[in-house]
């Protein structure tokens, strides 16, 4: 099993490929095929499945974040951080150090 790096604001996500999710209003729900595990996400949560579908480098989420809801920016990154460490539990997203430059 291997370990996902930590996740930093500098860190690229994407959702894996072993999963299936579907908007429902403004909820997402998602099915993980590798652990059997099914996860729903409101608000935020939803906005964050959809910002995450393709790699995109985590203060990029953090800031749309900040953009589209009142809220300060660290307290917005500490609790993306937190939603993105269990979605890669769960394994719904794989989590990628940030390109060298």
């Amino acid at each position: 099993m291997s370990e996902q790096p930590a996740i930093t604001c500098l860190s690229v996500v994407v959702a894996t490929k072993e999963q299936v999710s579907s908007e429902l209003g403004e909820e997402a729900v998602i099915l993980g095929l590798k652990k059997n595990t099914y996860f729903g996400l409101d608000g935020v949560g939803a906005t964050v499945w959809a910002l995450i579908r393709e790699p995109v480098c985590v203060a990029d989420v953090r800031d749309a974040i900040v953009r589209e809801y009142d809220v300060a920016a660290d307290e917005a990154e500490r609790d993306l951080l937190t939603l993105l460490a269990e979605l890669a539990g769960h394994g719904l997203v794989e989590i990628r150090d940030e390109p060298s430059a």
